[in-house]
Parts: structure tokens; sequence; C-alpha cells
């Protein structure tokens, strides 16, 4: 099995990632290979640097250069959770992945907001209004760019993640359970 996760900023995606990883799952995540890039390139890995390098690496290599350097590494046997989908070539490269189901974790804005004031990421918004501004030009439409809204929409499942982190575990165990390849 390879699951996929897709989101907007703060929904819950690294939790759910880290929950899936526990449940024996090996970790990949597309924002680690472009951190690894940063670095190479001497790039400090803030938000805003790691969104530009990369709309860069996608529109000189491809939309999907990022998802096709993960799938380098799925041929292990076992299960496997891709971190940090954010353009629809990505899914469209994972989805030739024997076993692959994409999940959209996704939550109120307001909700989301609050979670980026908590864990304090530098760059991260400090305003509601900044928040929403920064989602709507992550979400332009072009080849290259992160596609959030489109890859929400592409999800094979979504959770809503609103509610307690218990409630947020039994969601993410019901589609695995959902989604068990025998």
């Amino acid at each position: 099995m390879v699951i996929g996760l897709t989101g907007p900023n703060a929904s819950g995606k690294g939790e759910a990632a880290l929950y899936i990883k526990s449940k024996g799952f090996a970790y990949h995540s597309l924002s680690d290979i472009l951190r690894g890039e940063a670095e190479a390139q001497g790039i400090e890995p803030l938000r805003e640097n790691l969104i530009k390098l990369g709309n860069d690496l996608r529109r000189k290599n491809g939309p999907s250069v990022l998802a096709c350097r993960a799938i380098k590494e799925l041929s292990g046997a076992g299960s496997h959770i891709v971190d940090s989908i954010r353009n629809p070539a990505e899914i469209e490269a994972l989805r030739r992945v024997k076993g692959f189901t994409l999940i959209g974790i996704d939550a109120p804005v307001e909700t989301r907001f609050k979670r980026g004031l908590e864990r304090k990421r530098p760059g991260d918004a400090q305003t509601l209004g900044e928040f929403i501004e920064k989602e709507a030009e992550e979400n332009k439409t072009s080849f290259e760019n992160q596609q959030l809204k489109k890859c929400i929409e592409m999800a094979d499942e979504i959770i809503v993640n609103d509610s307690t982190i218990e409630r947020f575990h039994e969601k993410i165990n019901a589609v695995l359970e959902r989604n068990k390849k025998t």
C-alpha cells in the first residue's frame, strides 16, 4: 500500500504522516526532497524559499519532478507514506505506482491559521488575512506552481481534521482499513 497525503497549510498532514508512519509505513516527503535540494544550493529552508525552489524545479524539470524522485524510493517491500504532495502532476506520477491512494487532509481556514500560529514556523502568517492571502498565492494555476486546492479535488479520500487528535486518528484508521490491498 502506498498512501499519499495532500492538503493545505496546517491542515494536519504532518500529524497524519507521523501517525501512519507509526503503523510501520516507510516515510517519504516531497518537502524533505526540496529541503535537501535547498541545502545543496545553500538556500535557507524557509517556506517562501522552498515554494520558490519547488516552482523552479518543476519549471526546469517538469511538474512531477519531486514525485519522480520519491518514486525511486518506493520500490522496497512494505507500505509507504508519501507526504507533501502539492501539484497535480505529482499525483498523476504517483498514481502509476501500484496500490497508491491519495488522502486529502483539510480543516477550516480559521483552525488552520490558529495551528500555524501555535507551531511558530518562520515565515508563517501572523494574521488571518495574511494567511488567506498567502494561500491564494500558493494556489495560482500554473503547471509549475503548487495547486493544493486542485490536489484536494483529486483525492481518493478526504479527512476533515476539525476535532480532537483521537478523532483524527480514528478517521485515518478508517481510511487505511478501506484501502487495504489484499
